[in-house]
């Protein structure tokens, strides 16, 4: 199975660290966060990846060319350019990296990537999103309930300190805790190739145009993921994960 991962939006949030890069591209502990995406998936067996590209492609395009030769220790002798590696880059993935325009919308990028997705179930998430979520039971769900789309429903991160109360003290401080009110869409879908047939041209969206029409003829199920979800969108959400990764807390790293 395939795991299509939108990487080609311009990050405007985000714009300290995408200036020179897009924002699948920005660090977390050394590396992509595009790369802690794509480890939580082959941690669940899925390691075949199509990376719809656009702002920047050149940018994730050489990481992927060089990652074989950065990874590890490496002999260069200067005189002949041979570059001779002392350890495998520890991963065995496939990654098709497909240009699909630079203006391009969510949904005109999965429609782009029609070739290397029409014959078989796919996965679909955005490329600035870590979760702790069981791949496996969201395929399994999806399978057991034979729409043509699933999507994982996650609580927001509530973005303030929470206070439990005992008459008038305070009991507990819970500083920013995980779930916030109601449901959101957090990515990581399940969708089969018809689902491509709901999508027009570059300019429609896949949350505004594609899931309503889904919606509308009852082919959009949803698997609930009530624990670790956070999505990159500003240089405070950035720091929190990075914080998370270097103390040793980060939800999706047992599985990455």
């Amino acid at each position: 199975m395939r795991a299509v991962i939108l990487a080609g939006g311009l990050g405007t949030r985000l714009a300290e660290e995408t200036e020179s890069r897009p924002k699948p591209m920005v660090e977390i502990g050394g590396r992509p966060i595009l790369w802690h995406i794509m480890s939580h998936y082959a941690a669940h067996w899925v390691t075949e990846f199509v990376v719809a590209l656009g702002y920047k492609a050149d940018v994730v395009k050489r990481f992927f060319v060089e990652y074989s030769q950065l990874i590890g220790s490496l002999s260069v002798n200067l005189a002949r350019g041979e570059v001779t590696q002392h350890e495998q880059g520890g991963v065995d993935w496939t990654v098709h990296l497909i240009d699909t325009g630079l203006t391009t919308n969510t949904g005109g990028r999965v429609k782009r990537v029609t070739p290397w997705v029409k014959d078989e179930t796919f996965m679909l998430t955005y490329g600035d999103g870590v979760s702790d979520v069981d791949v496996q039971a969201l395929l399994r769900l999806h399978r057991e309930t034979g729409k043509l789309a699933t999507v994982t429903a996650v609580r927001p991160p509530a973005r303030f300190g929470g206070l439990e109360f005992d008459g008038p003290l305070v009991r507990a401080f819970t500083e920013k805790p995980q779930t916030g009110e109601g449901w959101i869409n957090g990515g990581f879908f399940v969708l089969e190739p018809k689902v491509l047939d709901y999508i027009g041209g570059d300019e429609e969206s896949f949350e505004n145009d594609v899931l309503p029409r889904l919606v509308a003829d009852g082919q959009l199920a949803a698997y609930k993921h009530d624990r670790f979800w956070q999505c990159m969108d500003t240089l405070r959400d950035k720091r929190q994960l990075e914080s998370l990764w270097q103390e040793g807390r980060a939800p999706w790293r047992a599985s990455a």
